[in-house]
């Protein structure tokens, strides 16, 4: 009888370890290295630029990689970030007075590489990225601006551009004053974008209240964009794990990622498990529940309680999230690897043309498969679950 209990165990667990390898982060990174050889191509037809998007893709596979040991992902990531790192450091089409902290975001994928080869010109290139933070634009208490074509501005994506590389690179150099700027960030990101009501962080806050979607009274956007507070969580487990021990601003970070976990926890969607474009406005015309966000929840909130800094209970809203991915939007391919639908390609304010931060806008934006934050973000969600369900 034990022998019986013991083969089917055994092969229960087969079944699920080839389900995980067709669906799961395995399936997905062979998608993005048979539809993106060389480099990530965002807009076909248009020249290959540094993005962050890439480094979205590269997180993922750095996750893989650790777990599995598989060098075929570490090639990848090495061969991605060489189609534009010279042999001095030097970053091909990236412009540092342009003070976007979204060209920050790939520094991370330079510091594994560094860490693993020793290969110098990874450092350098990291360098250029950090001597871009000692000079980006501040609000007057010294919140990062997003970009400096977008003065005044905090965006909640921009805590994940920058914070995590941050306090990565402080580590690796030393640096450790640096995480009294990188907490400074994420509580003025909460002080003025967190809403009372509902827990959940508005998109952006225009210090100077001057954009025509900005709250003339707080300066908040109109709006809780699904991505926006993905990234926001995905940011906080990301740079929690390189806060130093005893650390006073990381008791500060782990409340932050509490009430963050808490707000979408409510917010998530009974039916589907995952999460909507628009996360407060689930019942209303036109709204739909996105991949990107999804993911980037299940990600935080499966990181959060492995690292310790969300309890247990955070497991159900996670695995609930994680079925419900897999059923909306995996879907697979007759290569044998998977498609994920349902990302948003693009969400912003401002600009030309501009976006006014509406509801109407929000559901304007084209919904894509495979758009490389929804994968990347798949990525992670898979294998911080694999991790979970082993």
């Amino acid at each position: 009888m034990r022998f019986k209990k013991s083969l089917l165990s055994s092969a229960l667990l087969l079944i699920v370890s080839l389900t995980q390898a067709q669906t799961g982060a395995a399936g997905m990174a062979a998608t993005v290295m048979r539809i993106w050889k060389d480099s990530l191509e965002i807009q076909p037809g248009r020249p290959v630029r540094w993005s962050y998007d890439q480094g979205v893709v590269l997180e993922g596979f750095t996750g893989l990689w650790r777990r599995t040991g598989n060098q075929e992902y570490f090639r990848y990531m090495q061969k991605s970030m060489d189609h534009f790192v010279d042999t001095n450091g030097n970053i091909h089409t990236y412009q540092l007075e342009d003070y976007n902290i979204d060209n920050v975001k790939n520094g991370r994928i330079l510091l594994t590489l560094y860490k693993a080869t020793k290969n110098n010109k990874y450092k350098i290139a990291a360098d250029h990225l950090r001597e871009q933070l000692r000079g980006q634009p501040r609000t007057n208490n010294g919140g990062f601006w997003h970009k400096k074509r977008y003065p005044w501005q905090m965006w909640l994506d921009g805590l994940y551009m920058g914070e995590p590389f941050y306090a990565e690179y402080a580590v690796l150099t030393g640096e450790t004053g640096a995480f009294r700027d990188i907490t400074r960030q994420f509580v003025l990101m909460e002080q003025h974008a967190r809403d009372s009501r509902t827990g959940l962080l508005y998109h952006a806050w225009d210090e100077s209240k001057e954009q025509r979607w900005a709250n003339k009274t707080t300066g908040q956007s109109p709006h809780f964009w699904g991505r926006a507070m993905g990234w926001y969580a995905m940011a906080l487990v990301d740079a929690l794990e390189y806060y130093p021990a005893g650390d006073p601003g990381k008791d500060s970070l782990i409340a932050i990622l509490n009430r963050t976990a808490a707000a979408v926890k409510k917010y998530q969607d009974a039916k589907t498990g995952c999460w909507y474009q628009v996360l407060d406005k689930g019942d209303s015309t036109g709204n739909y529940v996105e991949a990107s966000a999804s993911c980037m929840f299940v990600y935080a909130l499966a990181k959060g309680m492995r690292l310790g800094y969300l309890p247990s209970s955070y497991r159900g809203v996670a695995e609930k999230g994680y079925k419900g991915i897999l059923k909306q939007f995996i879907r697979k391919n007759p290569e044998g690897d998977i498609t994920l639908s349902g990302t948003v390609s693009v969400a912003g304010l401002g600009g030309d043309p501009y976006r006014d931060g509406s509801y109407a806008y929000y559901l304007s934006e084209k919904v894509i498969d495979n758009d490389p934050k929804g994968v990347g973000a798949y990525i992670l969600a898979a294998n911080e679950m694999e991790m979970m369900t082993k």
